[in-house]
Formats: C-alpha cells, sequence, structure tokens
C-alpha cells in the first residue's frame, strides 16, 4: 500500500507539478499584462480629463463672448432706434 501511494505521488510530481509552475508563470505574465493595461487605462483617463477640463474652459470663453456679442447688439440695437426716433 505505501509503494502505491509513492508510485502516486511520484506520478502526480512529474505530470501535474510541472503543469501547476507553468501555470503560475502564465498567472504571473497575466497579472503583470493586467497591471499595464491599468496604468495605461490611467493614463488615457488622465489624458481625457485635462482634454475635457480644456474644452470647458473655452467652452466658459466662447460663452462670455457670445454674451459680449448680445450685449453689444442690443445696445446698438437702442441707439439706432433713438437716431430713428429723431
Amino acid at each position: 500500500m505505501a509503494g502505491s501511494i509513492e508510485a502516486v505521488q511520484k506520478i502526480l510530481q512529474e505530470t501535474v507539478a510541472p503543469g501547476i509552475s507553468r501555470l503560475e508563470i502564465e498567472l504571473a505574465g497575466v497579472k503583470a499584462d493586467i497591471k499595464s493595461l491599468q496604468s495605461e487605462v490611467k493614463r488615457l483617463d488622465d489624458k481625457i480629463d485635462n482634454g475635457l477640463a480644456r474644452l470647458d474652459t473655452r467652452i466658459d470663453h466662447l460663452e462670455d463672448k457670445l454674451t459680449t456679442a448680445l450685449e453689444i447688439r442690443e445696445r446698438l440695437a437702442a441707439l439706432e432706434a433713438k437716431v430713428a426716433a429723431h
């Protein structure tokens, strides 16, 4: 019986153990790839956030210019009405 157990252990060590070692190595590679992808996603997120912030600033600036243009148009229309009334 003890010989059978030793034979089974030897078979497992010769067949299963190398496979497990290969899987552990592959798993370590997959973990490294995932970390790399996470870093890339973070970099892209930061880049998108920065782009959106710049876009928000430009939109605010354009909104200010549009407001100014509308105020000037209203004042010009009021002046034209005064001139036409005289």
